[in-house]
């Protein structure tokens, strides 16, 4: 009964209820595009570091765990290698560079990651063939590169980088494609790591070149369950570095935890304006039929019944709103440019799906308590 009710005064009022269906399919429109947008900003920043094949990452001492900041000699991968429990290591430089489009188009911010062949560091291969030197003029490009750039298999491309105060110019063949292995929201490049050293922006040379170094050292381990365990080995026994996990590596890269606060933050402040809107919109809504509910209730009509009667029309104007929303949400996700880091991922959808299901009940707690507190003669004005 109570169903019946709410269903056919929604349908007697079909204008009235669309626009707060409207305005609620606009809230689920922010409040899914805020999700895909964090999830696709978070994406761009870590893909690379979270596929890595590898448990461990080592820095630098004292680096604050900046990839950036953080300088590893060679030296220091055989002292790594040879701690109880580890099984593969992997040096891996980072450095960004720009795309020189052969047709004189502006370039493009690409970053530059050098990875030595066979180690933790090195992307799996989807395509072509993968990197089997330590230095030679080839490249593994991502699926960025294919998608914005329109880079292939076989191509030559041209890199420029900053070396002293001059600009350098590098012609690389393309060997090989893997899939999403973004690193700082830029199309990615995977080099020979002597290749990565040669190229990769720096100072002015001097006559002694130095000690080979990377930014970090990826390091897989024989039993991943005793990560913390080999985690302090390495570090008691190999100086002047420090030793953090994956989880760790990624919340350290600059801007990351702050933008996503951010962005969860915004989401769940549209959120709480959507239980104010729908909140508003039913309490008002009800104000204006407390006659109505005193009829029913003086014709023996349940507290039960009017309580299920505006729950009902609560969670039928919120679930037409939500699904209009998300169908909205899709097809505008469909028609925006390739390089808008919008990602739809399954569960954060789902997650925010439900929220917003749940803030439809929640914003008209207030009406349920004044449907059932109405009472018949008062709202009918027989009595005072």
């Amino acid at each position: 009964m109570g169903f019946y009710l709410a269903v056919k005064e929604v349908w007697r009022n079909k204008g009235r209820f669309l626009l707060i269906s409207l305005v609620i399919a606009l809230i689920t429109t922010l409040v899914l595009f805020i999700a895909a947008l964090a999830e696709g900003l978070a994406l761009s920043n870590r893909e690379y570091l979270s596929k890595i094949n590898a448990e461990l990452f080592v820095f630098q001492k004292d680096v604050d765990n900046l990839i950036a900041t953080s300088r590893i000699g060679r030296s220091k991968i055989n002292d790594v290698r040879r701690v109880e429990g580890v099984k593969e290591v992997g040096a891996i430089g980072f450095a960004t560079g720009a795309y020189i489009y052969p047709d004189g188009r502006p370039s493009v911010n690409i970053s530059l990651i050098g990875i030595e062949p066979d180690s933790p560091g090195m992307p799996p291969v989807l395509a072509g063939r993968t990197i089997n030197t330590l230095k030679g003029n080839e490249a593994v490009i991502e699926s960025k590169f294919v998608e914005r750039l329109g880079v292939k298999i076989g191509d030559e491309i041209t890199v420029k980088t900053i070396q002293g105060t001059k600009e350098k110019y590098f012609n690389l063949q393309v060997v090989g494609s893997t899939d999403g292995e973004q690193y700082q929201y830029a199309p990615t490049m995977f080099l020979p790591f002597k290749t990565w050293d040669q190229i990769k922006p720096q100072g002015q040379k001097t006559g002694d070149a130095g000690e080979l170094t990377s930014n970090i050292i990826a390091v897989k381990l024989v039993d991943p369950a005793q990560e913390k365990v080999v985690a302090q080995r390495i570090q008691s026994q190999v100086e002047g570095i420090e030793v953090i996990n994956k989880a760790a590596t990624i919340d350290a890269v600059p801007g990351y935890k702050v933008q996503q606060n951010t962005l969860n933050t915004q989401q769940a402040f549209t959120l709480l304006i959507g239980v104010l809107v729908i909140g508003g919109f039913f309490q008002i809504q009800l104000l204006q039929k407390i006659p109505l509910i005193g009829v029913l209730k003086a014709i023996g009509t349940s507290d039960f019944v009017v309580a299920i009667s505006v729950i009902a029309q609560i969670i039928v104007v919120t679930t037409f709103g939500v699904f209009l929303g998300a169908v909205v949400t899709l097809l505008l996700s469909v028609a925006l440019p390739a390089g808008i880091p919008i990602v739809f991922n399954g569960s954060s959808v789902l997650i925010a799906i439900l929220a917003l299901l749940a803030i439809g009940p929640i914003g008209g707690l207030v009406s349920v308590k004044v449907a059932i507190g109405v009472e018949p003669l008062i709202a009918l004005g027989l009595s005072s």
